[in-house]
């Protein structure tokens, strides 16, 4: 199978080129010079069309087992592929918590009957997440975890998060850390600022959050070890982070496309949807993290994907459940912010969504080279589109986003050389 006439984004630049499949493999990437060849029988003229690697989301919540109502791995799986993911980790806030080979092999059995995108489970650091007690690490690498987290809360014990990191090293695998204080949290639902206060809902201070980034800092330095900080919010983490690396601390740190995107202006409607852990912060937030992601302080863009039901946000917003449902929606949100309203150029948009992603997990892909995995991400740019969370494959239709125009549509989403989503799939 070819891929015609298409503008690759490869590490360093963006060609115009043919693309060659064949066995599951990129087995030719050829600068086009004049005329394209004529798209043959199952090739596809991409004419127009702008070619990445498979984008990879490194933190998603698929639901299952336990609460399919919300999502299952079927349905987390078709949302993807039709956002353009080749490859997603899910989190282990299951039930029961993804603390065992056991759950871990369900899983990727579950993966393996949909058949869609690759999924890649990430263990609890815990045992059913209760702080207490280390997960049977060894046993859930063996099954096929890629990463371990506490997913939605911190290890408060900070002895024991450094023995799991000292653990799960020695099995190669990382720690992706959801930062929070609980106790300086203290029940917020919000940013605490000017809009927390003009609602009356109960606000969180930044610094619930960095004092986490910040141990996290600091276990990894004197450890001499890696570690990962989930969905940054705060323009003070952003520092954090940074004066980590430039300490040569081996830190890296994600971000979400709601939270360079939105303000906590977002939350005077009182719209559920806007309910997010860590909370929508204010301009100074969101321009800080857009500068993050330029410099290279924050590696990798996520969705936090959080489908919830109906009922589950349709109440009080107090009482709403945490999360938006982010995997139709996070390439052109990350797109029309980043590379159309901020110049990224689309290179460092690939690195952010795909290559860093997969260096950080030690994942297959991420760049489009000879003899690597066909996992492909095919896009018009130029396509403006509404989102409407009625048309999302996902069970959860919690957006903020509804509504909102943006740039970039998916078009073809290939794994392993073979459509998944697109015309043919």
């Amino acid at each position: 199978m070819k891929f015609l006439n298409a503008d690759v984004v490869l590490k360093d630049k963006v060609l115009r080129a043919d693309v060659t499949v064949e066995g599951g493999k990129i087995v030719s990437v050829d600068p086009v010079k004049g005329t394209s060849a004529r798209a043959g029988k199952g090739d596809i003229d991409c004419t127009g069309l702008t070619v990445f690697a498979g984008l990879i989301d490194m933190h998603v919540h698929l639901r299952d087992p336990g609460f399919e109502k919300k999502e299952d791995i079927a349905s987390g799986a078709r949302a993807a592929v039709k956002g353009g993911f080749t490859q997603i980790c899910c989190m282990p806030n299951t039930k029961p918590v993804i603390d065992n080979k056991v759950v871990v092999t369900y899983i990727k059995a579950k993966a393996k009957e949909a058949d869609l995108c690759k999924i890649h489970p990430i263990g609890a650091i815990t045992e059913g997440q209760n702080g207490e007690n280390l997960s049977a690490i060894g046993g859930m690498k063996e099954a096929g975890i890629v990463a371990l987290s506490e997913d939605g809360k911190s290890v408060v014990n900070t002895k024991l998060m450094a023995n799991a990191m000292l653990y799960g090293a020695d099995f190669g695998l990382k720690c992706l850390c959801h930062c929070e204080d609980r106790e300086l949290a203290d029940g917020g639902v919000v940013h605490e600022g000017y809009y927390s206060t003009l609602t009356g809902l109960k606000g969180s201070i930044r610094a619930a959050e960095d004092v986490i980034i910040a141990r996290e800092i600091c276990l990894a330095e004197s450890l001499s070890l890696p570690v990962h900080i989930c969905h940054v919010s705060t323009y003070s983490g952003v520092e954090l982070v940074r004066e980590a690396k430039r300490r040569g601390v081996r830190v890296t740190a994600e971000t979400c496309p709601h939270y360079i995107t939105l303000t906590d202006e977002v939350i005077k409607d009182f719209d559920t949807n806007t309910k997010v852990n860590p909370p929508i912060r204010e301009e100074r937030d969101r321009l800080a993290l857009i500068e993050g992601l330029r410099d290279g302080t924050i590696d990798c863009i996520v969705t936090d994907h959080a489908p919830h039901h109906y009922d589950d946000k349709h109440v009080e917003y107090a009482l709403a459940a945490f999360g938006t449902s982010g995997l139709e929606t996070s390439f052109a949100l990350t797109y029309t912010q980043l590379v159309r309203e901020n110049g990224f150029p689309l290179t460092q948009l690939s690195a952010l969504m795909s290559g860093n992603p997969a260096s950080i997990l030690g994942l297959e892909g991420g760049e489009i080279t000879v003899g690597a995995c066909a996992d492909l991400t095919i896009a018009d740019l130029n396509k403006k589109w509404t989102i409407d969370p009625a048309k999302f494959l996902s069970k959860g239709k919690n957006t903020p986003f509804g509504g909102r125009e943006v740039y970039g549509e998916v078009k073809y989403t290939v794994v392993d050389g073979k459509i998944k989503y697109g015309e043919r799939a």
